[in-house]
């Protein structure tokens, strides 16, 4: 083998999970090279994932719009917005965790340390995109929307159930004037740290009821952090949307 790692990365296990075997297996290898990495391993014999990601990046897409539009008559808005929340790094960044793609990474020493947040959440989102370009490489068309359509395609239900295809403010915004007939408010109840990493604390009111607090580093996180929380809160999945499913 090429790659002394590959073996060590324990990437055969990996194959096995995706029902995937590689023909080349530096493709799957070079899906999880970070570009940090190879700023400290320059002998390393593979590129970082970054070309392999931008191919990915539109499989994925025409894959998941392909499905959408032969499965469903909704307008075009609606169906945008579907596809949105199954492709935006959120959705990506969970499809990995439940693979378990973290432990495949080839990160620097201090990416390596980072393992929460938004920077990782970022990574792992970039690796399964590159994983889609691995596989559409080495593997074709219908071998890429296989695994689109049993890792991420699946995740539509709960898109659909629970109102994931809004941002979490319009969805609490558009719950509470359904609900109780109140548009919420946001205040800023603290904010600490020098300009440039600020940390915010939020609350999100329902006229004088302070319903949650969210933190982030700029006003707008912390206020989508607490309109999170005020939904689960309230247990409220948002407004109903009429599904229109093609018949046959």
């Amino acid at each position: 083998m090429s790659i002394p790692s590959y073996e060590e990365k324990r990437f055969p296990n990996l194959e096995e999970k995706l029902g995937i075997n590689f023909t080349n297996k530096d493709q799957l290898v070079q899906a999880f090279v970070h570009r940090s990495f190879l700023n400290e391993n320059r002998d390393f014999p593979l590129p970082h994932n970054e070309r392999l990601e931008f191919l990915g990046d539109a499989v994925l897409e025409l894959v998941v719009t392909e499905f959408l539009f032969n499965q469903y008559l909704n307008p075009e808005g609606e169906l945008t917005n579907w596809r949105a929340a199954l492709v935006n790094a959120k959705m990506c960044a969970e499809v990995a965790n439940d693979i378990d793609l973290d432990e495949y990474l080839f990160l620097s020493h201090g990416e390596s340390k980072d393992t929460n947040g938004k920077a990782r959440e970022y990574i792992l989102a970039n690796a399964i995109e590159a994983l889609i370009g691995a596989i559409y490489v080495d593997q074709g068309w219908d071998m890429s929307k296989q695994f689109i359509t049993r890792w991420i395609i699946i995740k539509l239900q709960d898109v659909l159930e629970l109102g994931l295809w809004m941002d979490p403010k319009s969805r609490f915004q558009e719950s509470a004037q359904e609900v109780v007939g109140v548009t919420p408010t946001y205040k800023v109840i603290s904010e600490d740290g020098p300009d440039h990493d600020k940390q915010f604390i939020i609350g999100v009111y329902l006229g004088k009821e302070e319903v949650a607090q969210g933190t982030g580093g700029s006003k707008q996180e912390a206020q989508v952090s607490a309109a999170e929380a005020a939904l689960k809160i309230k247990k409220w999945k948002g407004p109903k949307i009429e599904i229109l499913e093609r018949e046959g």
